[in-house]
């Protein structure tokens, strides 16, 4: 089984402003010859972290890094406005014109797997290849399995401890009722709600519950841009058309993809990955048996590993 490259720290690290007040955070490592690979991470708001950087070979990959909008090290940290689906595609092609890229290889999971679909849906021409797991494809119906009812039903201890900061008669709308929350003037409000928001997902993403996953998503400063950023999203259909990656999946075509999902994926139902395979068939589907979410996980390293070091063989044919 492949793990992880060694710990590899960024060559050049870069502050971008893109539209008022957003200043991007973008890092470099690996090889500054190699060939390009931007990582594209989840929530929306989740941010990027140091193990990020070791999925590709360091001799082979010139690996880019950026915190979204509101998220990890970008300012203002969980800033709301002007923080949509189309202002982080504009925010991708313009980091690759300011580091002077021509194609780069696209690698996403999770939320990041919905926008890296979206920018090649996009932008076509930019992208070398597509490696997306966890797959997220912002559909009403996942919104309400993971919020309202569904995973509830397979975790009703942690969900019991995620809808507690909600009074029952607000309940019938898990998600306004969060919002109403996460938005409002009250400081230490909006802080539990936040935590509540965060480590209900750290619990569920993985196949067994890892307490550096679950401390992760405790941590307030991770916690306020994820729940913040990602309840902003969903409360807006992630700024997108009804079923608008599938919709455009032809556009795909041509560009060489791997699709990578975890069997027990509860955050993210296995199906979307089906989904998205059946209309983007020359994509490789790996169903990884033993793994949930999290890319952490032993079994979604190693495919994701493989992934990248085959697409590097692929694109220097």
């Amino acid at each position: 089984m492949r793990t992880l490259y060694p710990e590899i720290k960024s060559y050049v690290t870069h502050s971008l402003p893109v539209q008022t007040p957003h200043v991007l955070h973008i890092e470099e490592c690996g090889n500054p010859n190699g060939i390009p690979v931007v990582f594209v991470h989840g929530g929306p708001g989740a941010g990027c972290e140091d193990y990020h950087r070791r999925f590709f070979n360091p001799d082979v990959y010139r690996i880019v890094l950026f915190d979204q909008r509101g998220a990890g090290k970008s300012t203002p940290h969980a800033y709301l406005e002007n923080n949509t689906t189309q202002h982080l595609i504009a925010d991708m092609e313009t980091i690759r014109e300011n580091l002077g890229i021509a194609k780069w290889l696209v690698f996403g999971g999770s939320w990041g797997s919905a926008l890296g679909l979206i920018y090649a849906q996009t932008y076509p021409e930019r992208v070398s290849g597509l490696i997306v797991r966890g797959i997220f494809l912002c559909r009403p119906w996942e919104i309400k399995w993971f919020y309202q009812e569904g995973a509830s039903r397979l975790f009703p201890d942690y969900w019991e401890d995620f809808i507690r900061v909600v009074p029952e008669g607000e309940r019938n709308d898990i998600l306004g009722a969060y919002y109403r929350r996460l938005t409002g003037a009250d400081e230490v409000r909006r802080m539990a709600a936040a935590k509540a928001w965060s480590i209900w997902e750290g619990r569920t993403a993985t196949l067994l519950g890892r307490r550096e996953v679950i401390e992760h998503f405790a941590n307030a400063h991770v916690a306020l841009s994820l729940a913040r950023i990602e309840c902003h999203y969903f409360l807006h259909d992630s700024f997108l058309q009804a079923d608008q990656i599938l919709s455009h999946a032809s556009k795909l075509r041509g560009i060489p993809g791997v699709i990578i999902h975890g069997r027990y994926d509860v955050v993210c139902p296995v199906q979307n990955a089906w989904e998205l395979h059946k209309l983007w068939p020359t994509a490789q589907l790996r169903i990884i048996a033993d793994a949930g979410h999290a890319a952490s996980e032993p079994g979604i390293i190693d495919a994701l590993v493989r992934a990248t070091d085959q697409m590097a063989l692929t694109i220097n044919k």
